[in-house]
């Protein structure tokens, strides 16, 4: 199943989606800037072999729900974000929020 809804986070609105997968969930909330994840998100990946790009993105780990994506400190996060000021152990909420009001 897949479930797609607005988040708002002081007065900006963010997209929220979830697939249920056998035993996990994928999850990401994103806006026109950038995006956070889920754990299945390899950070690592998008700096190496796709940072020409400038993926502005961020990785929570542990979390279930969309609300846990949202309040959970950021593990990682990719040199694009790192450039907007958004860095590892900022609550997923701040840094969308950063996102929105940055761009590189």
């Amino acid at each position: 199943m897949i479930d797609m809804h607005p988040v708002t986070i002081q007065g900006e609105t963010f997209i929220a989606v979830t697939l249920k997968l056998p035993k996990t969930n994928f999850m990401a909330v994103t806006c026109d800037q950038g995006y956070i994840m889920c754990g299945a998100l390899d950070v690592g990946l998008l700096n190496e072999k796709l940072k020409e790009r400038g993926i502005v993105a961020g990785r929570a780990v542990g979390v279930r729900t969309i609300e846990q994506l949202l309040a959970a400190p950021l593990e990682s996060v990719t040199c694009a974000c790192e450039q907007m000021g958004i860095h590892a152990g900022m609550s997923g909420r701040e840094a969308l929020l950063k996102m929105k009001q940055t761009s590189v």
